[in-house]
């Protein structure tokens, strides 16, 4: 157990001072913010109001002040006492309403009956400039869906979620957000005797497939109906079908299963587009809004293989990195059978689930042909080229982060960097050779296709060595590598001065490190 909490540190971005709704003042305390809490104000079936169970002498590690803006707090609060308070599970959040969310759901592909909040606490929604946002503890202590857990988070696993949000939102990939990153002494048994943590995570909402799941498998087909309602209401107004009931409410569940259905497909293209794998995908993890949920033994690959495992307890390889599309529209099939006591066709239930392929395969080679400097997959021959390279790597097991961004320097001649990630040197020049013709045929100047290329390819991704180090040190009492990590990951398509050694291949000892469930 380590002797001492570490050093906290903050987000260092400015953060703009001018929300972008008109006449919206940021809170300078946390009294001032704007509660909502639109889930608590559903019937108290959907949850129970728990209190949390906070930190012995917290110490904040580090907070984010790209996430206060969107709630609307000045960053000068991120430094108060009642904000340690608050997301340390010491105190209530001002307005907000305290509960631990139920829900079902089906894990590795298994169901798993009623599951639910077992360590996480809904403190309240919270109206900021441009959007409403749900402000969640996560490791604050037991609540009535803990089964024979603890409720508490390690500081080990909440670094690794409190860090991957944000780098997934550099990316541009849907995701939930990290507001502030806890620690204590208070000591946590795993693997061996840690020490606890509260991660504090935001989204518009963390309503899950398995939420509905929960309700169907009750046979309460009313309660389904309100949990429809309150998303459809508060999230997708667009899929609200007018007339009369039943027939509306069943055609008002085919819009929602169609715009959850193109959701996650387009996230399980941004997924495979950057070689992230998330380990858990059960129907309890995933979110009916489509973002990246439940940060737990996710990872970017190093050498592409493409029945990579990040998760060490997904032992039949469930969730490898090629099966992530089938799984999530295996959730998919789930969801709908959920909606099916709404809906009453199963036949239109299929249907809109058989647009789940062609959605994500022409989002895939959309993000895939920008990649390699294409504008689009036009034809069988541009698909055979995205294919031999995928292939060429996997055999190589070449790093699939630095192998496309490099590849803009590759195309302008400079391609030592690009081949030297291949063992077979003159394979990787002659498909090169095939890109060079491809992108000739483009008649664009290479300069902006090389720009175009860069925006797309990352330099930096949370892999695991990186994310190690941080936890080493802040382990250690250093909590400076995290403001490091968030502060490149914020902007992880630019080259950043003084930071070229996160931008290499992993060192030897990184192919040794593990990440499972308890991560």
């Amino acid at each position: 157990m380590n002797a001492a909490v570490p050093t906290g540190s903050f987000s260092h971005e400015t953060v703009a001072s001018d929300p972008a709704q008109p006449g919206f003042t940021p809170a300078r305390s946390l009294d001032e913010l704007h509660t909502i809490n639109s889930f608590a104000a559903l019937p108290d079936t959907f949850y129970t109001r728990v209190p949390t169970r906070g930190l012995t002498s917290p110490q904040l590690l580090h907070a984010n002040a790209d996430a206060a803006r969107l709630i609307g707090l000045d960053p000068a609060a991120l430094k108060s006492e009642a904000f340690l308070a608050v997301f340390s599970g010491q105190a209530p959040l001002p307005g907000g309403d305290t509960l631990a969310a139920v829900y079902s759901g089906h894990q590795f592909g298994v169901w798993a009956g009623q599951l639910g909040d077992g360590r996480a606490h809904l403190l309240g929604e919270v109206q900021g400039p441009d959007s409403a946002w749900e402000l969640q503890l996560k490791g604050a202590g037991m609540t009535p869906y803990s089964r024979m857990g603890d409720g508490r988070a390690v500081l080990r696993s909440s670094i690794r979620e409190y860090l991957a949000a944000e780098a997934m939102h550099g990316l541009g990939i849907p995701t939930t957000r990290s507001l502030a990153l806890i620690g204590s002494n208070d000591p946590v048994r795993r693997e061996t005797m840690e020490t606890a943590a509260i991660v504090t995570r935001m989204a518009p909402s963390f309503v899950r497939f398995g939420s509905f799941e929960h309700w169907a498998a009750k046979g309460d087909i009313d309660t389904l109906g309100v949990l429809l309602d309150y998303v459809v209401d508060r999230h997708y107004p667009e899929c609200r079908v007018a007339g009369d009931a039943p027939e509306a409410q069943g055609r008002t569940a085919l819009a929602l299963l169609a715009a959850v259905t193109a959701r996650t497909a387009d996230l399980m293209a941004h997924w495979q587009s950057v070689g992230f794998s998330h380990g858990v995908m059960n129907t309890d993890n995933m979110s009916i809004l489509g973002l990246t949920l439940d940060y737990g033994p996710f990872g970017f690959m190093d050498g592409l293989n493409m029945a990579h495992i990040c998760n060490h307890s997904d032992s039949e390889g469930r969730y490898a990195w090629n099966r992530q599309p089938s799984a999530g529209l295996w959730n998919l099939y789930r969801l709908a059978g959920a909606l099916h006591p709404i809906v009453g066709d199963e036949d239109a239930l299929r249907a809109i689930l058989a647009d789940f392929e062609p959605r994500f395969t022409a989002r895939f080679n959309q993000l895939m042909a920008a990649k390699i400097g294409l504008d689009g997959i036009q034809d069988d021959a541009d698909r055979q080229l995205l294919d031999d390279l995928l292939a060429l790597m996997h055999e190589h097991r070449a790093d699939f982060t630095l192998s496309f961004r490099h590849l803009s320097q590759a195309l302008s001649g400079e391609d030592a960097a690009f081949v030297d990630l291949f063992i077979d040197r003159e394979a990787a020049r002659a498909w090169l050779g095939r890109l060079r013709v491809r992108v000739d045929a483009r008649a664009m100047p290479l300069a902006d296709i090389a720009q175009a290329m860069d925006r797309v390819n990352p330099l930096y991704v949370l892999r695991n060595h990186l994310a190690e180090q941080a936890i080493r040190m802040a382990q250690a009492g250093d909590c400076s590598e995290i403001d490091r990590l968030m502060q490149l990951l914020r902007r992880p398509f630019d080259p950043q001065p003084g930071a070229e050694a996160y931008a290499q291949l992993p060192p030897d000892w990184a192919s040794s490190l593990e990440v499972s469930c308890s991560s």
